[in-house]
């Protein structure tokens, strides 16, 4: 495909999305009407695609408007492309520009909350402080890949060696020891012998940075109490050379774990909904539902359907699980809190809530990660009882 091509499929994937669909469904709807598409082709698309709703809004203003076509030109005018030379309207390239589409509009008028919801703007200052400009920019762009060290099978070193074979540069994180940042080769990871073979899995770095809080000794009995899809069980079994077992209140979740754990070589126990009440441990770990705000760069999509009322609703929901894993604590263990948002309603608030109503219990850590090249923004606090 050429350039003006990808643009044009890009156009008609944000175009489904308009019309409804989320923004994978419009992907995957495309993929599989586009079999002469490669590689390639895809991840570009699938990049304009992600570019766009991570920018959304400047996108709109720039390009005069809100349909795919509007979006692209916006996007493209942003990242310095002339746009007369996609928008040609020859072989398979969008139509060529009308004289209304040549306009553009003042990019003076744009500031880095542009694409932050306005009626979040009071919540991220006042929970950002001087970091909110920064971290609203971060946001305007892609995320880099991070994979986690699984130190159950080999350490940092040699997995650098492993994945090098394979064609993948990576760096040492500065400050999480288990973390790597890719340089090149990110798109290579999935099919790499090193992850194949359960060396590495991707992560985040601030996500497992959340999991380094704890030290680093086996520690006896671990529930991850809302597991989804089992990335912070696998880096809690590595990390803390324990069992873990895995829960989590929707178990369809979860459906893709064993086969990460036969790879990893972890030793992990998907627990039922009906068993759990028969079990106490040491550490509960809950990575609780949240607004994604410390990752919306990655799922942009979350940003733009966050409404108030459902932000009420997670905060309801945080507190019901915060009561609930409580229980799970054996005397003398360890309850830890995480989301990945940035919003103090979801965090420091939601501890000093939890606090108040259980006085027993006690701040031994907490620390606030904010989106920039280190990793996403994300929040843990390890309670213990006093």
């Amino acid at each position: 495909m050429t350039p003006a091509a990808r643009v044009q499929a890009a156009i008609e994937i944000l175009d489904a999305i308009n019309e409804g669909r989320t923004t994978e469904q419009a992907l995957s709807a495309w993929a599989r009407s586009s079999r002469y598409a490669g590689s390639k082709d895809r991840a570009a698309v699938r990049d304009h695609v992600y570019d766009v709703q991570r920018r959304r809004q400047t996108c709109a203003i720039t390009g005069g408007g809100a349909s795919g076509r509007a979006l692209m030109i916006g996007l493209l005018r942003q990242q310095g492309v002339d746009v007369e030379t996609i928008f040609t309207g020859t072989a398979y390239s969008p139509m060529a520009l009308e004289p209304h589409e040549t306009e553009v509009a003042d990019a003076g008028a744009l500031d880095a909350f542009t694409d932050i919801p306005e009626w979040l703007h009071q919540d991220w200052n006042d929970s950002l402080g001087d970091q909110a400009v920064p971290c609203a920019e971060a946001l305007g762009h892609r995320a880099d890949v991070f994979l986690r060290v699984n130190l159950i099978l080999t350490d940092r070193e040699s997995a650098i060696d492993a994945l090098a074979q394979d064609g993948i540069t990576v760096e040492p994180h500065p400050g999480v020891p288990t973390a790597l940042k890719v340089l090149e080769g990110a798109r290579k990871v999935a099919n790499s012998d090193a992850y194949q073979s359960g060396l590495v899995e991707l992560q985040d770095a601030h996500s497992q940075a959340s999991v380094c809080a704890l030290p680093n000794a086996s520690v006896g009995s671990v529930l991850d109490y809302c597991a989804g899809g089992g990335g912070k069980s696998l880096a809690l079994a590595a990390w803390l050379k324990s069992p873990v077992y895995a829960h989590d209140a929707f178990p369809r979740r979860m459906k893709d774990l064993p086969a990460r754990v036969e790879r990893s070589n972890a030793d992990i126990t998907i627990l039922e909904q009906e068993d759990i009440g028969d079990y106490s441990f040491d550490i509960v770990f809950c990575d609780v539902p949240c607004s994604g705000s410390g990752s919306w760069r990655r799922d942009p999509e979350g940003k733009w359907g966050l409404t108030k009322e459902k932000l009420d609703d997670l905060h309801g929901i945080q507190r019901d699980i915060l009561q609930e894993a409580a229980g799970f604590v054996l005397p003398n263990g360890k309850l830890v809190y995480a989301t990945c948002s940035v919003f103090k309603s979801e965090n420091t608030d939601q501890v000093a809530w939890f606090i108040s109503q259980f006085p027993q219990w006690s701040v031994s850590h907490q620390t606030q990660f904010v989106p920039n090249d280190l990793g996403d923004g994300f929040f843990v606090t390890i309670l213990e009882r006093n």
